[in-house]
């Protein structure tokens, strides 16, 4: 049997989380909606939208971004199509950087 050890993540991680998640469910209570309406929306199950109001650190990201679409929380502060200029705005810097990253290496001075 495998014992899986528990992820440690930062404070700052985990206090993001749970301020994502209090907020995702504000918003849902906010505009009426139960936990198994949201889950059905976002093709999840309730447990899982308990899961991401609770700040589970082991929820996708995809599923968040979804659910928190969903109650009308915009993340990044920005529109789709905001976001779009944004997205090809790190696209271009990301071209212009190198395509790997090595350390240098380590001259050694044989010279004796």
């Amino acid at each position: 049997m495998t014992n899986s050890a528990k992820r440690a993540y930062s404070a700052y991680s985990s206090d993001a989380m749970h301020l994502l998640g209090a907020t995702i469910r504000a918003e849902r209570k906010t505009k009426k909606m139960s936990e198994a309406e949201l889950a059905e929306r976002a093709g999840v199950s309730r447990s899982v939208i308990q899961r991401v109001e609770q700040g589970d650190m082991t929820c996708g990201v995809g599923i968040v971004f979804e659910v928190a679409h969903i109650v009308g929380i915009s993340l990044f502060d920005a529109g789709p199509s905001r976001l779009a200029s944004q997205i090809k705005q790190v696209e271009d810097k990301l071209t212009l950087l190198p395509k790997t990253i090595h350390k240098k290496k380590k001259v050694i001075n044989d010279d004796f």
